[in-house]
């Protein structure tokens, strides 16, 4: 019998092998029956080659399709980072750096230097003049469960870090106070480092009381520990509706680039190298690479899940039966795209009876008694050759076949950094270490060491520590194409619903500027279309969640900022765990900090409870610099006074319906004063 067979590539060289009926037995004899049913399953045509297993399907795939899929597979948000803050803003500012604890634990076991992006966030704040406290959460792995006790003390890590920062960090235990006493040590700045945040059950509960006890004691908090934003913890997600300001450090911008870099498909051809095993749970993502790559190739034991369902006969007790039906599935998915499914065709596998004793063996040939522990020859160079005309390439998972043995695998990687034209992103443990200290050409090379992140993002799911963090415009707003004369004075009005505040003022005030900053798109542009129509060029509405963009928006209008309304935010932010949907911290500060000496703040609201929660954020966090303006005859209700009519003469939509009804409105207007700043 003689199978002769075309593997399909795509920027990949087309070879043909020829493969005689001594090294492949006839049919009947190497499917293996417990292989039969799941073959007899699959419509597709199966080459048996050295090394690749090629998928071909009888239609190719759209390619402008694919490219749109690819693009919208995973949307990233624009968050503000520390490298585009203004870095006199940091002057005289109590700033709590979110740090990556488990990166200081590995250099602490390993005794070596941290990455230069792991520290430069702390010596970028302190050499900026900011007084920085630092708060993590670290613990140490022992076989499958954690343990504290073994974990260094925060007087340990501290220690450690001073060494490696060149500043005197101190360990404080208590931070439930308004502020810290301990930022000086006879004159000298110090660093401060809280308790360990993992043996406290508010960190991992997301408690908004603990949130908001570590967010009160400071002026702006900076997130670096990127390794933790799949979890849901009080310090990198709950203190996003405390903090004055939430951005992301050099560290967290670091690897999210290298995240980006791998959705990214602009470099082809792509190849992903899977290793590892843990089908189930690695299935979604699996199916998020074959749509992004032009071929994958799979290592370790997730290889021979897709052998077997391939017909190739595979050791029992190298399967897992709960697998073979997601292994079915990426089959079926490799085909539809058309492209190589590349997987190991010789082993070197050592006796269960006699560890020390190793044979190389086929594929076809592992016999009862042998386990598999490396990849053979002939793979390690098939594999290779597949991988040489590369131009992207991921390699996520282990550089080993198995945790006991870094063999032939390893060579592979070292293979793959040589290939100069290929830009590699290798993703997992830093085991790569002993990898990295033995290859002299890295500058092709990025290095991501958190593997579940990964995972995540190409399951499809989102971020919560990613999300949490403040947005940024995600660009420049030319104003001069925006108003007429961008240098007039503007006024924002925050959630601008239909618009019909900003357009009755717009026509009464020729001579501002008027911004509409609205969630709801289909409102957004239903004003502007109105805003044209009706020939109104000093108003301009845009679709956006303020509460975390208001500053990055306003702040390069070159223009002044005038007048700032909230109107009637959503009902639900008259209970608690709602109150800081549209008025968080974040907000208040950006707008007393964006508002100009003798500008004004209207607040108001059919809930007088809502009312006064806004009255009692602007006084809290006004910075000193806030009066309430008072007339005679004003409405007093419970020791409140709002203003009876208002000031502006022009209601929203929901005031006027409030109005009408017969209800109240309960409304606040405030000033900006310089000498109280």
């Amino acid at each position: 019998m003689m199978m002769n067979q075309v593997i399909h590539t795509r920027g990949v060289s087309t070879r043909r092998f020829a493969l005689s009926s001594s090294e492949i037995p006839c049919r009947n004899f190497f499917i293996h029956p417990r292989n039969v049913a799941a073959f007899k399953k699959k419509k597709c045509r199966v080459a048996l080659i050295p090394s690749i297993v090629s998928i071909q399907s009888e239609q190719v795939e759209d390619q402008s399709a694919r490219e749109i899929g690819s693009r919208e597979l995973y949307t990233f948000p624009n968050i503000q980072f520390l490298s585009n803050f203004p870095k006199s803003e940091l002057l005289g500012k109590t700033v709590m750096v979110r740090m990556d604890a488990m990166i200081v634990l590995q250099g602490m076991r390993d005794r070596k230097l941290l990455p230069d992006n792991a520290i430069k966030t702390i010596t970028y704040l302190h050499k900026a003049g900011a007084e920085v406290v630092l708060v993590g959460s670290w613990y140490e792995n022992i076989g499958s469960g954690v343990h504290l006790e073994s974990c260094p003390s925060t007087i340990t890590v501290a220690n450690f870090l001073s060494l490696v920062l060149g500043l005197e960090v101190v360990a404080e235990k208590y931070f439930r106070r308004s502020r810290f006493p301990n930022l000086e040590n006879e004159g000298n700045p110090v660093v401060l480092l809280l308790e360990n945040l993992y043996s406290i059950k508010g960190e991992r509960a997301n408690c908004s009381k603990f949130a908001k006890e570590l967010a009160s004691c400071v002026d702006m908090i900076i997130n670096d520990a990127f390794s933790e934003s799949h979890k849901v913890l009080a310090s990198t997600v709950g203190v996003s509706g405390f903090s004055g300001a939430y951005i992301a450090g050099f560290f967290f911008e670091e690897n999210l680039y290298k995240m980006k870099r791998i959705i990214s498909t602009a470099e082809r051809p792509y190849y992903a190298i899977v290793s590892g095993g843990n089908f189930a749970a690695k299935a979604a993502a699996v199916h998020t690479l074959i749509s992004l790559c032009d071929g994958l190739v799979f290592l370790g034991t997730l290889a021979f899940q897709i052998l077997h369902v391939l017909g190739i006969p595979v050791p029992l007790k190298l399967m897992n039966p709960r697998e073979l039906e997601e292994a079915s599935k990426i089959v079926e998915h490799v085909k539809s795209r058309n492209i190589p499914l590349i997987l190991p065709k010789d082993f070197w596998c050592t006796n269960d009876h006699n560890p020390d004793e190793m044979e190389l063996l086929s594929v076809y040939s592992i016999l009862p008694g042998w386990q598999p522990v490396d990849v053979g020859p002939r793979a390690l160079d098939e594999i290779i050759s597949s991988l040489s005309k590369c131009k992207k390439a991921l390699w996520i998972g282990p550089l080993s076949f198995n945790s006991s043995r870094k063999g032939r695998i390893l060579e592979l990687a070292r293979a793959l950094v040589m290939v100069t034209s290929c830009d590699t992103t290798f993703v997992g443990r830093m085991e790569f270490k002993e990898f990295v200290v033995k290859s002299t050409n890295l500058s092709n090379c990025d290095f991501l060491a958190s593997a579940t992140i990964v995972w995540e993002v190409l399951k499809g799911r989102t971020l919560p520590g990613l999300m949490a963090l403040d947005k940024a415009y995600p660009f420049q707003i030319a104003w001069g194409g925006v108003y007429e004369d961008p240098m007039k004075p503007l006024v924002v009005d925050v959630g601008s619903g239909n618009g019909l505040f900003l357009f009755g003022m717009a026509t009464r005030r020729i001579d501002m500027n008027f911004l509409g900053l609205e969630m709801n798109t289909r409102l957004v542009d239903r004003c502007q279309d109105d805003a044209n129509k009706r020939g109104i060029h000093n108003v301009h509405f845009i679709a956006t969640d303020a509460t975390s963009t208001f500053r990055s928006i306003v702040s390069n209008y070159p223009g002044k900022l005038a007048l700032v309304s909230m109107q009637c935010p959503n009902p639900d932010f008259k209970k608690s765990e709602y109150c800081h949907r549209m008025l968080r911290r974040s907000l208040v500060s950006a707008t007393i900090d964006m508002l100009m000496t003798g500008g004004k703040v209207f607040l108001q609201s059919d809930i007088e409870g809502v009312a006064i929660r806004m009255k009692r954020e602007f006084m809290e966090h006004g910075k000193g610099c806030i009066i309430i303006l008072q007339n005679q005859g004003d409405m007093a209700s419970d020791g409140q006074v709002w203003l009876k009519e208002n000031p502006f003469g022009v209601p929203s939509d929901w005031e006027r319906h409030v109005l009408l009804r017969g209800d109240p409105m309960y409304r606040l207007l405030l000033s900006k004063v310089e000498h109280r700043c």
